[in-house]
């Protein structure tokens, strides 16, 4: 899962302050249980907690890359799914790719596309680069914000992190409620206003945002936004292309150096989820796809059917562990 924190000031020297940072970063320890990193400079202090997915050796955080131009630091939480063609347009134009972590073509990315790089990423992140040669602090969060990002602004500084928690631990920051964020929490929860929190002065950053943090405050932009359109497709046209997103989305989040499994609960989601994946691996000569389903002492004896479930979850899980032979 991972997770990373950090804080930035142009005022004062911050790379002191390693105490506060790890403090920070060791209340992400069950989002990243493999690995930490630091990073301190004058105006920026980052920190990361990484589970390890893809290249132990070559991932690791935060990541640095020193060029004549200037020094670039990221810290990041996700995955990019066109990691491939992003290396592509590198390598094209002169980049030297030295590990096969996505971590490094998002840096390298950013390297070369500056903050439009958001514009050309295909995944689920959270991150932060601290670019030497600008003086300044991008961050970005994935377009529905799956990944997390929080953070506030005390005296200048720029305080953010994967969970609000961390945040708590730099001193001043207090834990007041927000009266309109507690409203939304049990009136509408776990919807709420998108930028807000249950606490005050404590924001996220909205999904499909990015926002640049330099001497001259703190800046957040959108780049991109939901279409509606008209649906014109044919019955036949809609199911072609309804299984192409299926099977592009799920294979496209099979890439890992370690096992992967399913979680089959007996749902369609669940179902169809395992279905794309365990034909991928076959069609590939991988092992065969592993599954888990989660069950209770006497679920079948005091399970009680009504329209919305008919039928316990066990026999759709059984149906298609066999079917697929997972």
């Amino acid at each position: 899962m991972c997770g990373f924190v950090g804080f930035t000031n142009f005022k004062r020297d911050v790379s002191k302050d390693k105490n506060i940072l790890e403090n920070m970063n060791n209340t992400l320890s069950k989002r990243g249980p493999d690995e930490e990193g630091y990073y301190l400079d004058k105006n920026v202090a980052l920190a990361h907690k990484r589970l390890i997915v893809i290249d132990p050796e070559g991932g690791k955080q935060p990541m640095i890359e020193k060029y004549s131009f200037g020094t670039y630091v990221i810290v990041y939480n996700g995955q990019i799914y066109n990691t491939k063609e992003l290396r592509k347009v590198l390598l094209e134009h002169d980049f030297t790719i030295n590990t096969h972590s996505d971590t490094e073509i998002l840096l390298k990315s950013y390297i070369y596309y500056g903050k439009d790089v958001v514009k050309h990423l295909n995944g689920i992140f959270a991150f932060a680069i601290w670019d030497n040669s600008k003086g300044e602090l991008f961050l970005a969060r994935d377009h529905f914000g799956v990944k997390p990002l929080f953070y506030t602004v005390l005296n200048g500084t720029l305080i953010f992190a994967s969970e609000i928690k961390a945040i708590f631990k730099y001193p001043g920051i207090e834990k007041i409620l927000d009266k309109q964020g507690v409203s939304e929490l049990f009136g509408i929860g776990p919807a709420h206003t998108p930028g807000t929190t249950i606490f005050k002065n404590i924001y996220e950053l909205k999904p499909a945002h990015f926002a640049i943090f330099n001497t001259s405050g703190l800046h957040i932009n959108r780049y991109w936004k939901l279409q509606s359109k008209e649906h014109t497709d044919s019955l036949g046209k809609t199911c072609e292309k309804l299984q192409y997103l299926l099977n592009d989305a799920i294979t496209k989040q099979l890439v890992s150096d370690m096992p992967l499994c399913t979680f089959l609960s007996g749902g369609l989601d669940s179902s169809i989820i395992t279905k794309f994946a365990a034909d991928y691996y076959k069609s590939n000569n991988m092992p065969t796809l592993d599954t888990y389903s989660i069950d209770y002492v006497d679920n079948d004896k005091n399970f009680v059917k009504s329209d919305f479930q008919p039928n316990s979850d066990n026999f759709y899980v059984d149906f298609i562990s066999k079917r697929l032979r997972n």
